[in-house]
């Protein structure tokens, strides 16, 4: 923010990424200053709609925010958990299982992980809209700055990149734009996480899984790139694979808005988060996240009318007179996940839940 100065807080400062020799999957890079011209444009809606049939994930450079700018945000992502008291983050509690919503704090150990462990991670998650709730005292000072990164987010990186996926179905450039209104009644929100170390008991039990494999609900989510290795997706070939650290860059999958409306053209990214490598395990893991959904009244069924989608068929997750819109579908999954008893899928290592009449799968 040029020009103004900006209140002060204590510098998060970034570990060195690790020197492990981990598996790293193979991800697209998607350099959006190419987005500025027709040539670049039809370039990258090849590259993204390659990147979500095949493997799911790639990476966002050249998204408009400065090493410096990112760097502030981190530090600005650290003050709900090193300057919000205990006594203070209890007023701010989400309510997840009454209403469906992330707005506010995720306590450690609310979520169920496997073998009666839980959660050791906590997140402070913000509506796009900054004025929604009331927040903690000590982040007050920057709600203009984050109001401008949800924007950020929103109209530099998350709708170019919409209009890539619309285009790559054949439907107009801003079909999905369309869907996700900045000011309509939707939930799409920004999410401060931190991971902590978990005990060696809890690493044996949970087989050193933190967060089991899984699906995001929305349609598509902006990681901020942070060096603390432990995010793995699920490869074509049916092993995990790390993600590797990129300064200053964005990793984006799809989630399972996005693979309902393209009848799972698009499939929603199998994803999860484990111990990091040895270099790094004693580490917390700051995190920022912007967490897209389609406005709440959107129904999730496939977009027949894409060129594309009557060329290859679509795969239906339910009946269409079924499918939920996009707030049924948020407020049951935010309100089921960690909370249910999920069973034995037909598959080794799936296990199954039913939400709103289909089938959730969480991956082992």
């Amino acid at each position: 923010m040029p020009g103004t100065i900006l209140p002060e807080t204590p510098r998060h400062v970034p570990p060195p990424p690790t020197k492990e020799n981990l598996d790293y999957a193979d991800l697209a890079i998607i350099d959006l200053e190419k987005y500025k011209t027709p040539e670049g444009r039809a370039e990258l809606v090849a590259d993204v709609r390659n990147a979500l049939a095949t493997v799911g994930f790639f990476y966002v450079i050249n998204h408009g925010y400065t090493p410096e700018q990112t760097r502030r945000i981190f530090d600005i992502a650290d003050i709900p958990f090193t300057q919000v008291s205990d006594e203070e983050k209890r007023k701010y509690v989400a309510k997840m299982k009454e209403t469906g919503s992330y707005q506010g704090y995720k306590p450690r150990q609310y979520w169920h992980i496997d073998a009666g462990v839980r959660d050791q991670l906590e997140h402070y998650n913000i509506h796009r809209d900054v004025t929604k709730k009331v927040h903690p005292e000590a982040l007050r000072p920057f709600l203009p700055e984050i109001d401008a990164f949800a924007r950020h987010n929103h109209f530099n990186i998350l709708l170019p990149l919409l209009r890539l996926l619309a285009t790559g179905l054949e439907l107009p450039e801003d079909y999905f734009v369309n869907m996700h209104g900045f000011d309509s009644v939707s939930e799409t929100w920004l999410r401060f996480m931190k991971y902590y170390p978990r005990s060696t008991e809890d690493e044996e039990k949970t087989k050193n899984v933190w967060l089991k494999g899984h699906t995001d609900f929305g349609s598509l989510t902006l990681l901020w790139s942070q060096p603390v290795s432990a995010l793995q997706i699920l490869a074509p070939d049916g092993t995990w694979k790390w993600i590797k650290h990129i300064d200053n860059a964005l990793v984006v999958n799809t989630g399972e808005a996005i693979e309902f409306l393209s009848g799972r053209y698009y499939k929603g990214t199998i994803h999860r988060v484990v111990q990091p490598p040895a270099d790094q395990r004693n580490l917390t893991r700051l995190g920022v996240f912007y967490f897209a959904l389609t406005d709440d009244d959107v129904k999730l069924i496939p977009l027949e009318q894409s060129p594309v989608l009557r060329r290859v068929g679509v795969t239906r997750r339910c009946d269409d007179a079924v499918a939920p819109t996009m707030g049924e579908w948020r407020k049951a999954r935010v309100a089921a996940y960690g909370q249910t008893t999920l069973k034995e899928g037909k598959q080794k290592g799936v296990q199954e839940e039913i939400i709103n009449g289909v089938v959730v799968r969480h991956y082992n």
